[in-house]
């Protein structure tokens, strides 16, 4: 089987109930990133200066040397623009995102964030690129940054985001079992749960949109009017949505030495207020918001079709297009992810096998069905699915003048077809089948050969909901 490892699913269009305390609309969490004093710098080991996030146009790393002007940039994030968003935002539940050898240079913010109450979680060992680390390498950083966090706030961090991360982050992230959250991920407005190697790993989505590091990138914010409209346009819809009841988590990527400065530090003062000034909006810090999930929403183990064998798969499946378990065979080489995880997902690959087939196997799956209140049904010798579907619309339960006419109908319409008639008797109800019927048996044969194979993925389709929603 490929496997394709993306989830493009998600909760799709119903996602669960948040379920905020004290029936929030909406759930605010503002993270401020603290890098400064564990960027790329020859001072920290490292081959070449910083050039990521910064008000240098164009930067550059400079191999093998100090850049000055870079570095005290970096140190008006934490000289200045740590104090000014402390004193505007001490009243708020924030997380910190530190990095460890950046928190143990800053002792004085340390304590600031802890007087204030704020989460503070780990950043990772170093604001650096982890793509080109071995795995080893990763894994031994971030056990560093544990122990190195564990060291300088007095505790083990709860929450991680890497940002410059590798594939391998949340995997080597979740195998320590330390966090019950991990933030490395933009793929949703709520929570959710993976699994690695049997361990359920919450991820709490972070944001690169609603996040000050727009300021310092070429398509992002050239003044603090427009971040400032951009997290009012997102607040706005969220809550929106929320009133209707569909409450989500709006992120805020803040840079203490970039949101730190006056003229970006005033649009952020306008926006918190903004926020407050709407009723039911919940302020949390992530560990807040992941812990709240957790409770409302734990890991659910159930059997995914992407995870079962091949032989698990076609006994779960390959009834699904009547008495054609080829179809779920087939269906099983496809690329199937855990994207197709769900009735949908598994109807896409099934009808890929059908609609792909050569039509004298197609002909195999229509006449494999019964006819409608035929013989079989008489006697008793439909599958499940089929005698359910029928009795659903009272197809046993006929008069025998209405016995007499499908009995008539049937035979009408297969010695002109050649296969049986078809239809998604749920649907429908006796009247409108019999009407279909009638209508039906004037198509010529190519019309009608396409019309019953598509009432025929409308009942695989049927039967899927019925069986992800059992």
């Amino acid at each position: 089987m490929t496997h394709y490892p993306r989830d493009m699913t998600g909760y799709g269009a119903n996602p669960p109930a948040a379920n905020w305390p004290n029936g929030a609309k909406i759930a605010v969490q503002i993270v401020l990133n603290y890098e400064e004093g564990g960027e790329n710098n020859v001072l920290h080991g490292d081959a070449a200066s910083e050039a990521f996030l910064s008000e240098i146009t164009g930067a550059q790393p400079w191999q093998g040397q100090r850049h000055w002007n870079m570095e005290s940039i970096y140190e008006y994030g934490s000289r200045a623009g740590f104090w000014r968003v402390h004193r505007m935002l001490s009243d708020l539940p924030v997380t910190v995102y530190g990095v460890a050898t950046a928190l143990a240079r800053a002792p004085e913010q340390v304590a600031a964030m802890k007087a204030s109450g704020w989460e503070i979680a780990s950043h990772g060992l170093k604001w650096v690129e982890h793509k080109d680390m071995s795995e080893d390498e990763e894994r031994a950083q971030i056990a560093q940054a544990i122990q190195l966090h564990r060291e300088v706030t007095g505790a083990a961090p709860r929450g991680w985001y890497t940002g410059r991360c590798s594939n391998n982050t949340i995997r080597l992230a979740a195998e320590t079992g330390q966090f019950d959250y991990v933030a490395d991920s933009y793929a949703d407005d709520l929570p959710y749960w993976m699994n690695f190697d049997g361990r359920d790993q919450q991820i709490v989505p972070y944001t690169m949109d609603c996040n000050d590091m727009r300021f310092a990138i070429q398509a992002g914010f050239t003044n603090g009017g427009q971040f400032e409209s951009y997290l009012k346009d997102s607040f706005d819809v969220l809550y929106e949505e929320g009133v209707a009841g569909a409450p989500k988590m709006l992120s805020i990527g803040l840079h203490c030495r970039l949101i730190g400065r006056p003229g970006r530090a005033a649009a952020l003062r306008r926006v918190i207020e903004h926020f407050k000034s709407h009723e039911g909006v919940w302020f949390a810090t992530r560990l807040e918001i992941a812990q709240h999930w957790a409770k409302e929403h734990p890991p659910m183990h159930q059997k995914r079709p992407s995870e079962m064998s091949r032989e698990t798969f076609v006994s779960e499946y390959g009834g699904i297009f009547e008495h054609s378990p080829w179809i779920a065979e087939d269906a099983y080489g496809l690329e199937l992810g855990p994207t197709h995880d769900t009735a949908q997902g598994v109807h896409q690959m099934l009808a890929r096998v059908f609609r792909s087939a050569p039509d004298d196997k197609r002909l195999s799956v229509l006449t494999a069905h019964p006819d409608l209140a035929g013989k079989l049904a008489a006697a008793k010798r439909l599958t499940a699915e089929s005698t359910a579907e029928q009795a659903s619309v009272g197809l046993n339960e006929l008069t025998d003048a209405e016995r007499t006419t499908f009995s008539k109908l049937n035979d009408g319409y297969t010695s002109k077809f050649g296969f049986p008639f078809i239809i998604a008797v749920r649907d429908n109800n006796k009247a409108s089948i019999m009407d279909a019927f009638k209508r039906r048996i004037e198509n010529d044969r190519p019309a009608e050969f396409e019309e019953a194979c598509r009432q025929v993925e409308r009942i695989a389709e049927l039967r899927l909901l019925e069986k992800f929603a059992a």
